[in-house]
């Protein structure tokens, strides 16, 4: 029953009017985003940043997350892009989280320069409303099955993602060891596969409750930031080891590899900036107000 109803929720396009269609792909990545502003704004507010800061940088993530996201998905497929580029380049799927992240943030950081904040004041208030748009933007990926989800499971929530926009058969070319157990090495379209997807949307919920309690507590600039590093690291290196994603160093997915080094810089961090404020250098912004 559960398998069933979650796998009814795979609906590339949810309406169809004339010409016109609404992807769900789209729709819940814009909500993805206006409630990370949501919460930045109120974050922003609360830290003295401003609320046309925390729109700009909003805007900031939309335009430069997208565009990384999908320069590094095309970066992978490279040989998929050649054979169709623009298809690749405008299709309703295909995005690189740590492309987006990487290029947002470089642009990000350079504005928080032109405005003369505290960089690790504004990672503080960024980290809630990035885990929170970044949980419910993966949702976006199960609704369109855009073979983001995971590898085949026998348990009760797995999910058919034969509607998807790249449905098994398709997306699990990529891995030959998975392929060889069926016959003629094709995956059936109608698989049941880990719903990865929902998996990251769950975990990201209780990371944001986690950062959410603890961003008044962790009174150090760039801690709260830190703990975000990390946990977002561990709950996407370990939901890796199920999802769909070809290895590509010692067993490791690209996604992984990313995950380490970010893992170390949260745990250094997280360690180390408190010494810095214990050592009488000050890392607490002036304008920063705490209630």
């Amino acid at each position: 029953m559960l398998s069933r109803i979650l796998s009814d929720t795979v609906v590339p396009v949810l309406l169809t009017i004339g010409p016109l269609k609404v992807y769900s792909y789209g729709l819940t990545v814009g909500i993805a985003f206006l409630l990370a502003n949501y919460v930045l704004v109120k974050e922003f507010k609360r830290k003295g940043l401003g609320a046309d800061f925390a729109n700009q940088v909003t805007i900031y993530a939309v335009v430069f997350g997208l565009a990384g996201a999908r320069i590094l998905s095309l970066i992978e497929t490279w040989k998929d892009f050649l054979r169709d580029p623009i298809g690749m380049a405008f299709s309703a799927g295909g995005l690189t989280w740590y492309g987006g992240f990487v290029l947002a943030g470089i642009v990000i950081l350079w504005s928080i320069k032109r405005k003369g904040f505290k960089f690790l004041t504004v990672a503080d208030a960024l980290a809630p409303a990035l885990i929170l748009g970044y949980g419910v933007g993966r949702l976006a990926c199960h609704f369109s099955g855009d073979g983001d989800y995971g590898i085949p499971t026998t348990l009760p929530w797995g999910v058919d993602y034969a509607r998807g926009v790249d449905p098994p058969a398709e997306a699990f070319r990529a891995m030959p060891k998975i392929e060889a157990r069926y016959p003629g090495g094709v995956v059936p379209n109608n698989i049941l596969c880990h719903p990865t997807p929902i998996y990251e949307f769950l975990a990201c919920l209780l990371i944001f409750y986690v950062l959410w309690r603890y961003r008044k507590k962790l009174v150090t600039d760039g801690r709260l930031f830190m703990l975000y590093l990390v946990l977002e690291g561990i709950e996407r290196f370990l939901v890796e080891f199920i999802r769909l994603n070809p290895r590509l160093l010692f067993g490791l997915s690209e996604a992984q590899l990313w995950s380490i080094p970010l893992m170390i810089i949260g745990v250094i961090g997280f360690i180390y900036l408190p010494r810095r404020m214990n050592q009488g250098e000050p890392v607490l912004a002036n304008a920063e107000v705490r209630r």
